[in-house]
């Protein structure tokens, strides 16, 4: 098994088994929220819902509430596994329901291959959930399953194997076909499998346009004929064609259109050769495509080709579908989701790609630039404005089939998808994939310790940072067999055993013979791994540090001080966290270096905040913090708050900041509006710059322990060069995130420098 195997497993088993859990939403700390959220006060909403069945979903989660529900015969590429081993896969679907729509999931892995007894099982749960998503059931057995799940049930009941990879692929053939310039009525389609994935395809590509006698669906045992008998069932039967062919082979003979649903290798060059002018390829088995991508290329430069790989351009992933499709129906309390949902849905998706693709969006993948056409016929599955064009596209198209019991103003529902989608975890990732795009070399003094490898190997795969590791050759080398690593071409560098160390020994010995070290000092202090590192930064041989995992943070601090020093135009360094929550993102400084900083200080602080605010791309809104609501207390610590904010506005004046003001004001819109409306903060300050170090500490720490915080961090600022200081014990996810922010550090240095 290989190192991703084993990080998968390592993924699923690490701190609490598996991948979901269940969270209270309401307030459950005193006497009373037990007795509302219980006994007796829980009596009153059952009356309500016992006297209308609609005021469930006022009450309850119902209206939120998904089951993905399998019995394991047919997950992934395992085949048939039964629902135990499938229970991954089915808490994966969970997160990506939750990641993309905010919809909550219950997994129901049902011990029932009787088709009969998995709708008897299903059909008694209805109470319980606002959809069901049936996921990973073999043909024809998922056919039968869902047509019955929804002649008989009021929820909307989807088979996402089925009509997700239909919608997706519906988008892809309605753009592929612009881009090839043909008509829907005149394209011979053919169709490679004959699964539930393809029939569903077939039906949709129908609806759409697809001439009858112009499809032909191929399976293991060759063309689906009128007549055939052997390995035939009633939902094959449906499109048996009249056509001569009995191969493949035969079959896309002059085809403009492959959709593939087989099996790796089963379209030929030769095959996709004798295809029509610019033949549309979606080869979509997983994880080897019928025919490779760059082999299709090469084949045909005309081919317009789409995967199921996130590898090559045009992926058609089903996480562009049934999140969003969900949302919708769920919004508009949908008893099913019908024909003209899903096309709404595959309109929707189509006519995104078109759009204008956002900076986000480029820098998430990697890109500088993205159009439509042959390499673009389908949004990224990460295009955050998929659910604000599909869900409302579905709601809408439900409300008009009368499929939905509540109505929407689609310009007021598009807003509160927006609030209701958080983006403070996008933060990291968007760093991540910036740092991708122009990968900096990061050096780790602490080059033989297990988190630093690890994390040094996730930097490689991701392509995130250039690792250089400092210490012994042959400890780190035996540390990385036996951690089964692989990083054979990641530089090791040993202070003992330097070429250039004399060189190394004169520039620190520059830098600080007049700070009182001797050429002796000197010649001992590089052998020390930190100071080691922050010469090579120094001397432009890295691009940046991060250091920690395993030493003290002042020490670290103190070096980097004496070494590289602060930037000419600021006092000092200092701290920041990013303090993350579900729909917010804070920036709190100074939370590590600054124990009582001046006015000069607290003013250098927010402005350095600022800048990492808009290198992650969100607007800083800067409150500075005391104890006192703009001069309600006459105190000179109030006042050292007060100046730091007029040397804030005389140095960037267009900054958003206020102060001094009290913590609850600078997060409380209410609070601003009833009794601050002059403030330029409307209780909606994302930077908070605390007055001394022990404020920004203790708050921090709190958040993260009781608050539920993901605090990121700390992030050192106004250093002339990036370097970074980790918490000892840190994590390694914590590293790689450091890493891609001293990348992204290294990036504005420079195009600094390109400009200047």
């Amino acid at each position: 098994m290989g190192s991703l195997g084993e990080d998968a497993l390592e993924y699923h088993r690490s701190g609490r088994p598996g991948k979901l859990e269940v969270n209270g939403t309401k307030p459950f700390i005193t006497q009373r929220d037990l007795s509302l959220a219980y006994t007796p006060g829980v009596a009153e909403p059952c009356r309500h819902i016992h006297q209308d069945s609609e005021q469930v979903y006022d009450y309850t989660t119902k209206g939120n509430l998904v089951a993905v529900a399998t019995n394991g015969t047919a997950v992934l590429g395992l085949g048939n596994i039964g629902p135990l081993a499938g229970k991954p896969v089915m808490e994966g679907k969970a997160i990506l329901f939750k990641r993309f729509a905010d919809i909550d999931v219950f997994d129901l892995e049902i011990d029932a291959y009787d088709p009969d007894q998995f709708i008897a099982t299903v059909k008694s749960l209805e109470p319980t959930f606002g959809g069901i998503n049936l996921e990973d059931i073999k043909a024809p057995d998922s056919f039968y399953i869902e047509e019955t799940l929804k002649k008989t049930m009021k929820i909307p009941v989807f088979h996402d194997d089925q009509h997700g990879t239909a919608i997706i692929t519906s988008a892809a053939l309605l753009n592929a076909l612009k881009v090839a310039k043909k008509s829907i009525e005149t394209v011979k389609v053919v169709y490679c499998g004959a699964g539930a994935a393809a029939i569903a395809c077939a039906k949709l590509h129908l609806t759409l346009g697809v001439r009858p006698e112009h499809l032909i669906m191929c399976d293991r045992k060759g063309v689906i004929y009128e007549g055939r008998k052997e390995d035939m069932n009633p939902y094959k039967a449906l499109f048996a064609s009249t056509t001569k062919a009995r191969t493949l082979e035969e079959a896309v003979k002059d085809a403009d259109v492959f959709i593939g649903l087989s099996v790796k290798g089963a379209l030929s060059v030769s095959m996709l050769q004798s295809m029509a002018e610019n033949p549309i390829v979606f080869a979509l088995a997983n994880p080897d495509p019928e025919i490779e991508y760059d082999e299709a290329k090469n084949a045909r430069f005309d081919v317009i080709m789409a995967t199921g790989r996130s590898d090559y351009p045009n992926q058609v992933n089903n996480v562009l579908g049934f999140p969003f499709i969900f949302r919708g129906a769920l919004d508009v309390r949908a008893t099913d989701i019908n024909e003209t949902m899903k096309i709404a849905a595959v309109k929707a998706l189509a006519k995104l790609a078109h759009e204008e693709v956002s900076y986000t969006v480029l820098r998430a993948y990697g890109l500088k630039e993205l159009s439509f056409g042959r390499d673009y016929l389908i949004p990224k599955p990460f295009d955050h404005r998929v659910l604000f064009w599909v869900a409302p596209a579905v709601a809408q198209a439900a409300i008009d089939t009368q499929v939905a019991k509540k109505s929407l103003n689609l310009d007021n529902y598009k807003e509160s998808l927006e609030q209701r989608m958080g983006i403070s975890k996008e933060i990291i990732r968007h760093s991540i994939q910036k740092a991708k795009t122009n990968p900096k070399s990061i050096v780790f003094p602490e080059g033989d310790n297990p988190k630093i490898l690890k994390a040094c190997q996730i930097l490689i795969e991701e392509r995130i940072a250039q690792p250089i590791l400092i210490g012994s050759v042959d400890k780190i080398k035996q540390k990385i067999t036996e951690l089964g690593l692989e990083l054979d071409n990641v530089p090791i560098i040993d202070p003992l055993n330097f070429s250039e160390r004399d060189y190394y020994i004169q520039e620190l010995f520059a830098l600080r013979q007049r700070k009182g070290m001797t050429l002796t000092q000197a010649k001992q202090s590089v052998l020390d791994p930190t100071i080691f590192a922050l010469l090579i930064v120094q001397l432009g041989q890295a691009d940046g540090m991060v250091a920690g995992v395993s030493q003290a943070y002042p020490s670290i601090l103190r070096s980097a001080l004496q070494i590289i020093g602060t930037k000419a135009e600021v006092n000092c360094a200092s701290g920041v966290y990013l303090m993350l929550f579900k729909h917010r993102v804070y920036f709190f400084a100074d939370t590590t270096v600054n124990i009582e900083p001046t006015a000069e200080i607290l003013a250098d602080i927010a402005l350095e905040s600022a800048t990492l605010a808009k290198r992650l791309d969100i607007v800083p809104r800067i409150a500075m913090l005391s104890f006192s609501n703009f001069g309600s207390v006459k105190h000179p610590l109030c006042d050292r708050v007060k100046n730091a904010v007029q040397l804030v506005k005389m140095r960037q004046p267009d900054l958003i900041i206020d102060g001094e003001m009290q913590a609850d004001t600078a997060v409380n819109p209410t609070l601003v509006a009833e009794h601050y409306p002059f403030s330029e903060i409307k209780g909606n300050a994302n930077i908070l710059i605390f007055p001394d170090l022990q404020s920004g500490n203790i708050a921090y720490k709190l958040l993260h322990e009781l608050g539920g915080a993901e605090a990121i961090g700390p992030i050192l600022l106004g250093m002339k060069k990036p370097i970074h200081i980790l918490q000892r014990g840190c994590q390694i996810n914590t590293i790689v995130n450091m890493s891609a922010i001293a990348v992204l550090d290294a990036q504005d240095l420079e195009n600094h420098s390109y400009a200047n």
